[in-house]
């Protein structure tokens, strides 16, 4: 096991972890647990040789405790990267990946955006709330970290957008974050269902009935007021 690359879960014991497989393991003699905080650094310990990464699991949530490593190993990358921080060519290295990763961020936004407007299809006498919406719903959902639907890459963006438009009308627009829900298996997913198939209900009446819309009484144009 010393020998592999191993993605870990802490126990209450030091120096013990579990394996994949449901093992209980001892954290190899001369092995240290690099704590997180210094991506750069963790990122070149797993890429150097084998390590046990750490990581607790709370929900769907995972957190990092840290990296376990050879304590040499973690010294040595440590102390190189350290000399190259000090190198003034580091910071504009720096630099140029904090502009480039804003520049791919503004250009996500706007794709992002467009794809819940092309989503929402609404008839044009609502246009001005579907920007509005889009809008709210995209500055809610395209932060870095933000954890949402909206960062995966694994779906289309086409799916994405749908996604996050129906979880903000589910926190904006429904009970939902107040809803006392039995702790029986299936029930949370079974009301997530009925609130989603309510959403789009609401937005089929945008599409193919806009003339039966009291837009200052709907539940959007509510949600919306709230955030202004």
């Amino acid at each position: 096991m010393a020998h592999e690359s191993l993605e870990v879960r802490p126990t209450s014991m030091a120096r013990q972890v579990i394996s994949p497989d449901g093992k209980t393991l001892t954290v190899p003699a001369g092995w240290s647990l690099l704590k997180p905080g210094d991506a750069a650094l963790s990122r070149r310990i797993k890429k150097d040789g084998p390590t046990w990464t750490v990581v607790e699991k709370k929900g769907r949530k995972r957190f990092s405790q840290g990296i376990w490593a050879p304590t040499d190993r973690i010294e040595t990358l440590r102390s190189e990267l350290n000399q190259e921080r000090e190198d003034p060519a580091y910071e504009k290295k720096l630099a140029a990946g904090r502009a480039r990763r804003a520049r791919e961020q503004e250009i996500y936004i706007g794709e992002f955006k467009a794809g819940v407007l092309a989503f929402l299809d609404f008839a044009p006498a609502h246009a001005s709330l579907a920007d509005r919406l889009a809008q709210a719903i995209t500055d809610h959902a395209v932060p870095v970290g933000s954890g949402t639907v909206a960062r995966t890459q694994r779906i289309p963006i086409e799916q994405r957008a749908e996604a996050a438009t129906i979880a903000w009308m589910r926190h904006q627009t429904t009970a939902y974050d107040n809803m006392v829900i039995p702790r029986e298996k299936g029930k949370r997913r079974e009301i997530r269902r009925l609130l989603a198939k309510r959403s789009k209900q609401l937005l089929e009446r945008y599409r193919r009935h806009p003339d039966e819309i009291d837009e200052d009484a709907c539940p959007l144009s509510k949600a919306l007021a709230k955030r202004a």
